[in-house]
């Protein structure tokens, strides 16, 4: 069977799941947990793909979950990725009541795209030999929240990384991939497919100002007031703004997660979890040496202990041309090429994602859907479409996939074989571990 032959059986095997695919992600929409707790949404994939019959491990990266598909002849293996994990988002429509959870980032539709690819290429390699695998991976903890518990964990010995795709490269989940696709939803406005662009990579800041209590009416001059130390470094970081290139992308922000425990005492622990974001790894490092100034600043102003913890973040997103060019092909036939809106390369969307990491390593794509509503990781975005949101873009991704390996030309093999990784999975967990610092400040 030919590539077109097989890819309209692909579309047809997901027209036929579609209800399928639309319930389990409202499901999870339903059931929302943040990144390194996702064990429900687990055990829930799990059992869909049990429904499939498909054997696949549990438990990597704690919740992550990756199977195989074996086309039958030897070829690349190309993963379809789903992330398993929500925000917190308090007020969202959709979040869970205690821990303010929710999908307003559109990673439920992910997994409804996932399991529609991969029930497709079940069903195809059942009956036609492709020269090639499918790696199916729901992976944790894309968004880079919740740093302290995180950071505890790294602390505890159960992961080393603090995302979902960096842990699956540390503990070798993608030494056997060559190639990954997956897509995200976006605005409608954004159009019902987009692909192209870069963006931001980061470092994560986990930064604890110590100082003294004492009785904030009667002798507040006793003490050592944490959290006013924590407003001149911040008065400081916001003096920063024009030092910075408009070229580089460059986002400094965080919260404060603790400012204090009691409004009679001054504050002698102050929490801040931060983020230093921008379009090239040079542009990070300088910012951050900045942001580190401005900490050390208010430390020394109130005269507080200071630590400082920096964590490795995340790496600009580099979608491959040849891989884009195939995906856009079949977005254009489920949807017409006025649809289809093909980004610059260097069009930077200011966020971030583990995926700029795989796609320093392998080729990759990363498109968009253009079916929500709201601000994205506001509490008002709302997927409005889930057939434009799940089962085109599953159609699409499949379509890709069996573009890449059954096509006459062979455009995976070409791909791989014209592909310059930035690095490999040694070097690059090398450089991600150099990047992990510890610094105690203490102002003289």
């Amino acid at each position: 069977m030919d590539s077109n032959s097989l890819k309209s059986k692909c579309w047809e095997i997901i027209d036929s799941r579609a209800d399928w695919l639309v319930n389990i992600s409202k499901h999870i929409l339903l059931n929302p947990e943040p990144g390194f707790h996702e064990f429900e949404t687990s055990k829930f994939v799990s059992q869909k793909l049990q429904e499939l019959g498909l054997p696949h491990q549990k438990g990597i990266a704690l919740t992550g979950i990756k199977g195989i598909i074996d086309g039958g002849l030897p070829g690349p293996t190309i993963a379809i990725i789903g992330e398993l994990d929500s925000l917190r988002v308090a007020g969202h429509s959709h979040a869970n009541p205690e821990t303010d959870a929710a999908h307003a980032c559109g990673h439920h539709c992910q997994i409804g795209m996932m399991l529609g690819v991969v029930a497709a290429f079940q069903e195809i390699a059942k009956n036609s030999k492709i020269p090639g695998k499918l790696a199916f991976m729901a992976l944790p903890a894309e968004e880079f929240i919740d740093v302290e518990y995180r950071y505890g964990l790294h602390k505890e010995g159960q992961i080393e990384f603090m995302s979902g795709k960096q842990e699956f490269l540390n503990m070798g989940a993608f030494d056997d991939v060559d190639m990954a696709v997956m897509a995200h939803t976006s605005k409608i406005e954004e159009g019902k497919f987009s692909i192209g662009g870069t963006s931001n990579g980061h470092v994560v800041k986990y930064v604890r100002f110590i100082g003294k209590a004492s009785h904030a009416g009667g002798s507040p001059h006793e003490g050592i007031n944490a959290l006013q130390a924590s407003i001149v470094s911040l008065n400081a970081l916001n003096t920063q703004r024009e030092t910075l290139k408009n070229e580089d992308t460059i986002r400094l922000h965080g919260i404060m997660t603790k400012g204090g425990v009691s409004v009679s005492s001054i504050p002698a622990e102050v929490k801040y979890e931060g983020r230093v974001r921008g379009g090239t790894t040079e542009a990070i490092a300088d910012a951050n040496l900045k942001m580190d100034r401005c900490l050390r600043a208010g430390a020394l102003a109130l005269g507080c202990e200071l630590e400082i913890i920096t964590l490795p973040g995340y790496m600009p997103i580099k979608n491959n041309p040849q891989m884009s060019d195939i995906f856009i092909g079949n977005a254009a036939s489920l949807v017409g090429d006025n649809h289809v809106i093909q980004k610059s390369p260097t069009h930077n969307s200011g966020g971030s994602t583990d995926m700029g990491d795989l796609s320093q390593i392998m080729p990759v794509i990363h498109p968009y859907t253009g079916v929500a509503t709201g601000t994205g990781h506001g509490d008002d975005y709302l997927v409005q479409d889930y057939t434009q949101g799940v089962v085109n873009p599953a159609k699409a991704l499949a379509g890709t996939i069996v573009d890449l390996l059954c096509r006459e030309d062979n455009p995976a093999n070409k791909i791989l074989s014209e592909f310059l990784p930035d690095y490999s999975i040694k070097s690059y967990l090398k450089l991600q571990r150099s990047r992990l610092t510890e610094e105690v400040y203490k102002p003289k």
